[in-house]
């Protein structure tokens, strides 16, 4: 257990996601020896993690504390905000809130790991207010990309912190009313200790635009097109959906939903109201039946993830939805630091296809759910805290995003990293100590670490392939047959060099052994880290690489006069 104490008199506030990174987020409070969580989010795997699909914090400083864990109370349905509870809240065991459109997308998430009947979700909506413990909770609204995204006012006995979640400030949000400064101000006029800040957008000026606008702009766009029209998304963006059905009704266009994670939230949409009903989807297996120039597909896959719709539409592995030459493909979305490379191979792949890509770069096809500048200033205008504390950014957002508050006249602001403790109240805030922070990944069904042998493992198959050497040896000590290799991402110069490097290696190995005292031979341990130097010192002078090299050895009873089979006929003299 971690040597930190919580002092029962002290309100602390502790990031273990989300400071330093986009995504992941959790947030902790402390006071009179309980804690309260905000969010519970994951991020996505990318190359530096072989085989990961999600990643998510690592809530062992929390889970060792989880009597005293008194809920989790949630802002909105994004992924980064919720996504980590089903596989995170069997180590929890909390209650949670959230709204009723978020309760509906959790939902869904809970069902396919068999936790549908079990966590206790507790549905809230604007206005509420929860006692939980020393913390007061009211939900106040506030305009994201998502419906139901809300702000947190959390009043204490030591001093009020508005937790703001995602947000803007969008006139015409699209779903939903434009944000009601009202309760911001009020509870700045109460007195605010603290606030806890999105920093995403925080180096762009202005504001960061209006969902109405995007929908005037698609639809002209998509108006030039003559044949078919894919246009992708965040799955969860339903604000953009609902202007994306505008989009295709404005051009008699019949829409295909292609994607699991977008089926999930626009059947959580339908649920509580934010889709018609009467919205009719073709299923994907119809799509090709659509003429192309009455086609819009609204599919997965903006951030390039491998395994998303867009990904396979766009390397011809789709089972049902395929795009020509002369067809039109939309990034409705904004990059996420990280994912540059896999955007870029997939939209390289349909300009080689002739498909015509249209990025933010290229049109106005998008708006950040994010506050620019102008929209923080006028949050802290609202609120007037005493301290900034940036969250949900970069460190570069974060270090920004303190300068930008201190410009306001806020008298402290602070750049936290995940894992900070940060001394709210009583007297000066200050960092009072740090606690265990890091990532989990999901492998299958289950969590492992960044430190672990696989991910190591898993990196250096990818960076340098593999090796694996099978010997066969007799209990008197000597080689039964030739030593076998079968290597991996390792040669990439036809068959006859890798049976050249596969002979080099197995007379390298053969030699190895035959150097061996016969006591070595016998010990199993000795014998694979000889064979493994034998394999690495030869690679490193035919190829220079260092790939990972795996030695199974077999052990046989001695049979003299029986011939043991092989491609090179060596017997048992050998």
């Amino acid at each position: 257990m971690s040597d930190f104490n919580l002092d029962p008199n002290e309100l602390l506030f502790v990031p273990l996601g989300g400071c330093g990174e986009i995504g992941m987020n959790l947030n902790l409070y402390g006071l009179g020896g309980k804690w309260l969580m905000v969010d519970l989010g994951v991020t996505f795997g990318d190359d530096s993690m072989p085989g990961i699909d999600v990643a998510m914090p690592d809530p062992a400083f929390i889970v060792e504390r989880r009597d005293d864990l008194l809920a989790l109370v949630v802002t909105h349905a994004h992924e980064d905000h919720l996504g980590a509870v089903p596989y995170l809240w069997r180590q929890l065991r909390c209650p949670v809130y959230v709204t009723a459109f978020a309760a509906e997308y959790l939902q869904l998430k809970l069902e396919e790991v068999g936790l549908a009947d079990i966590v206790p979700v507790h549905i809230v909506c604007d206005g509420d207010t929860l006692d939980i413990g020393p913390f007061n909770v009211t939900y106040h609204s506030i305009t994201h990309s998502i419906p139901e995204s809300h702000a947190l006012a959390i009043r204490t006995p030591l001093g009020n912190i508005l937790h703001t979640g995602d947000w803007k400030l969008d006139p015409e949000p699209g779903l939903g009313e434009a944000t009601n400064p009202q309760p911001f101000t009020d509870f700045g006029r109460e007195g605010v200790l603290a606030m806890v800040c999105d920093s995403t957008n925080v180096f762009l000026e202005g504001t960061s635009g209006s969902e109405s606008e995007v929908r005037d702009s698609l639809i002209e766009i998509v108006g030039r097109a003559k044949q078919r029209v894919a246009i992708t998304t965040f799955a969860s963006h339903v604000a953009r959906l609902k202007t994306l059905i505008d989009v295709a009704a404005a051009h008699d266009r019949n829409v295909v939903l292609v994607g699991r994670s977008l089926l999930r939230a626009t059947t959580a949409a339908r649920n509580v109201g934010y889709l018609d009903d009467g919205i009719v989807f073709v299923p994907e297996r119809e799509a090709g039946l659509i003429p192309a120039d009455k086609c819009l597909v609204i599919c997965t896959g903006c951030q390039g993830e491998p395994r998303a719709a867009l990904s396979k539409i766009a390397f011809r592995s789709h089972k049902h939805v395929a795009l020509d030459e002369g067809d039109m493909v939309i990034f409705s979305s904004k990059i996420i630091p990280g994912n540059e490379s896999g955007i870029a191979a997939v939209q390289n792949r349909l300009v080689h296809s002739g498909v015509e890509v249209i990025t933010e770069q290229d049109e106005f096809v998008h708006v950040s759910g994010h506050p620019a500048r102008d929209e923080l200033a006028q949050m802290y205008g609202w609120v007037r805290p005493k301290i900034s504390i940036p969250v949900h950014g970069e460190a570069r957002h974060l270090a920004e995003h303190a300068s930008f508050a201190r410009s306001l006249q806020v008298p402290d602001a602070f750049v936290l990293e995940n894992g900070a403790a940060i001394r709210l109240a009583p007297g000066k805030p200050a960092i009072v100590d740090y606690v265990e922070a890091g990532r989990l990944y999901r492998d299958g069904d289950r969590l492992i670490r960044p430190d672990s042998e696989i991910v190591r493992d898993r990196r250096k198959l990818a960076r340098a392939g593999s090796v694996a050497v099978i010997v066969v040896m007799k209990s008197s000590g000597r080689l039964a047959v030739l030593p076998r290799i079968v290597s991996y991402g390792v040669t990439d110069s036809g068959i006859e060099t890798e049976r050249e490097i596969g002979r080099t290696l197995a007379a390298t190995v053969t030699s190895a052994i035959e150097k061996l005292p016969t006591l070595t031979r016998r010990d199993d341990e000795k014998l694979e880290e000889a064979i493994r130097r034998a394999v690495r010192g030869c690679l490193k002078g035919t190829t220079g690489t260092r790939p990972l090299i795996d030695v199974e050895i077999v052990r046989i009873p001695t049979n003299r006069g029986t011939q043991i089979g092989s491609d090179d006929k060596r017997t048992e003299e050998v």
